[in-house]
């Protein structure tokens, strides 16, 4: 095993040191798929080109993990709602969702085996052969609040969480158990950390308040569920300032935060509190990643290591059309390289 695997493993067990550079969101570029010759939307939906695409992340990024899939959509097609493919250039989104409040969701038989989630723990397990040895390996699933805004509509949603929070709970606790089952089938295609992208949970869209009501317990009953078996990353996007112990709180091991968090602030706040929790970020993925220098890229990379991060990583998704020497940059910068 390579000793940037061994520092990102250490790093998440908050054994200190300097942070190594990850991208815990989708960091899939169009130069990346030019160099690996893995493309969208096929890279979507089976497993080779899939693992094939993801594997650029560690042998041409220079990465300490990779991670599938690239989108958000995964659980929210299997439960009915209508994907409309993003081709060569996006990835898929929500066309339609599959229930309007007060619909009673199913929760489908076998549903590790339906859609692409069998093609996505193939492409873990191919990861698991091709680089497994010189980088974990993360496979990524949507946190229950997020699923539910793609099962009903992001505007239903957020309406009912202020007017008839429990008119929502349905779709949540359904979303619960099916990533429930998807974490554990997860694990046992072999991932090394368990990502968890809870992005309607971001405090751009609710209030502490109902984060702590709708969004808090069940990412916690989810991590619970996978709780000791591996490192389980939860990334929300946004302002998060005011929950950042609510999250630690949930039992994850570690928390990806973007560049609006104060970074230097919820670690005195964890320390005061006696949670050791790591935090993750923080190089904002459009002005630094996308649109910045070399320059603008080390300076945020020096940024979060002052700052106090266990990890560099994007704030969020790539943008596909990221200059991928920018991408590489940060994994330079961070010494990734050096390994």
């Amino acid at each position: 095993m390579s000793k940037l695997r061994d520092r990102v493993l250490a790093a998440l067990r908050g054994e200190g040191g300097t942070p190594p550079a990850i991208s815990v969101c989708q960091y899939a570029t169009y130069e990346l798929m030019e160099k690996t010759g893995a493309y969208w939307p096929e890279a979507h939906y089976e497993a080779e080109p899939m693992a094939k695409l993801a594997a650029g992340g560690a042998d041409i990024i220079g990465l300490g993990a990779v991670r599938v899939p690239y989108c958000q959509t995964v659980e929210a097609e299997i439960f009915g709602s209508r994907i409309k493919d993003g081709g060569r250039t996006h990835i898929p989104s929500i066309a339609e969702p599959a229930y309007k409040i007060g619909d009673v969701p199913v929760i489908p038989e076998n549903f590790t085996g339906r859609g692409r989630i069998p093609a996505i723990l193939e492409a873990i397990r191919i990861l698991k052969r091709q680089v497994g040895d010189k980088a974990l390996v993360m496979g990524s699933i949507v946190g229950p609040f997020s699923v539910a805004a793609n099962l009903v509509g992001i505007s239903a949603l957020l309406k009912a969480s202020l007017r008839k929070p429990d008119t929502i709970l349905p779709y949540i606790e359904a979303a619960t158990e099916t990533a429930k089952q998807y974490a554990a089938a997860v694990i046992e295609a072999g991932a090394d950390a368990l990502v968890i992208e809870d992005m309607m949970a971001s405090l751009d869209m609710i209030s502490p308040k109902t984060y702590r009501a709708l969004a808090a317990p069940f990412e916690k009953q989810l991590i619970a569920s996978v709780a000791g078996k591996i490192p389980v990353i939860v990334h929300i996007c946004g302002k998060l300032d005011q929950v950042m112990t609510d999250i630690a709180d949930t039992g994850a091991d570690a928390i990806s935060v973007e560049s609006a968090v104060d970074i230097q602030k919820a670690r005195q706040n964890f320390a005061e509190a006696g949670i050791k929790t790591p935090i993750i970020g923080a190089v904002h993925p459009i002005k630094v990643l996308l649109e910045g220098s070399r320059e603008d890229v080390a300076a945020a990379v020096a940024k979060s290591a002052a700052d106090g991060v266990a990890l560099i990583s994007p704030d969020c998704s790539v943008a596909p059309n990221t200059p991928l020497a920018n991408l590489i940059a940060m994994a330079e910068v961070a010494g990734n390289r050096a390994e």
